[in-house]
């Protein structure tokens, strides 16, 4: 049976508008980043499920990336992401930094607090890019860090773009930790904050993640909702009025940066 055998209408439609790509590419790495949205592991029947793909073709796919190193086979014959992943990953965030930069200063310039680039890998969020505020106290989130998403301005914007039961699938996979007073550990009272942020376009972080500390965010459009922007600082600094002139610049600085990504 070939890849083009037998093919649901689901993986049709997905592989539709596509003209002129590799289809072997292309599923190779929607498995990648299907195991990626669900976790890191995963059987050959969820893929099958989650894909519309044939079981024969995930088979062939899989172990593909399984010689290859991007797929790793584990004892409960459930498959996981392979190390090989990292080298790429690494790469792709040194360079994503390096275009995320200017954007960032100019948020510093124009609001002067400190702002940052995370991104979802997995289920936790991680920084990959800071300009720091000239003040001296100021946030420092270092570059490479890893937190949960409940707790963070940028973890709920880009949960905000991902449906409710994917989104009690992370927290569930992920503990929603007290780190302070203000922090959400209700799934019910999290989606019901990611509501409000979908109809608004940021969200905040109300000193959830550090007391003293108010953050606000927005998505990169364009990604999936997995990179987000943001500007924190101290809460007596990060008044309404700021944040309400940060959004707008957040916004802004959002979309070129996308363009800039292509």
């Amino acid at each position: 049976m070939s890849d083009t055998d037998s093919v649901t209408p689901e993986a049709a439609t997905a592989t539709k508008g596509r003209a002129g790509g590799v289809q072997s590419i292309e599923r190779a790495f929607g498995l990648l980043e299907t195991m990626a949205d669900a976790g890191g592991m995963m059987g050959l029947s969820q893929l099958a499920t989650a894909s519309g793909l044939p079981l024969p073709t995930i088979h062939r796919l899989v172990r593909t990336l399984v010689d290859l190193g991007y797929l790793r086979q584990e004892p409960n014959r459930q498959y996981v992401l392979g190390p090989k992943l990292i080298r790429l990953g690494e790469s792709s965030s040194h360079m994503l930094s390096t275009w995320a930069r200017p954007h960032l200063a100019r948020l510093v310039d124009e609001l002067g607090e400190s702002s940052n680039l995370a991104m979802l890998d997995g289920d936790q969020i991680v920084y990959v890019a800071q300009a720091q505020s000239r003040q001296s106290m100021r946030m420092f989130t270092e570059v490479g860090r890893r937190v949960s998403p409940h707790c963070t301005a940028v973890g709920k914007a880009i949960l905000a773009g991902m449906a409710p039961d994917q989104v009690r699938d992370i927290l569930k996979r992920t503990d929603m930790v007290r780190h302070t007073d203000t922090t959400i550990t209700d799934p019910d009272a999290y989606l019901e904050q990611l509501e409000w942020v979908g109809e608004h376009g940021y969200a905040l972080d109300e000193g959830e993640q550090e007391e003293g500390v108010r953050c606000v965010a927005v998505t990169v459009p364009g990604f999936g909702s997995r990179l987000a922007i943001s500007v924190s600082g101290p809460t007596g600094r990060m008044s309404d009025e700021l944040i309400g002139r940060a959004v707008p610049l957040l916004t802004e600085a959002g979309k070129q940066l996308a363009a800039d990504l292509g």
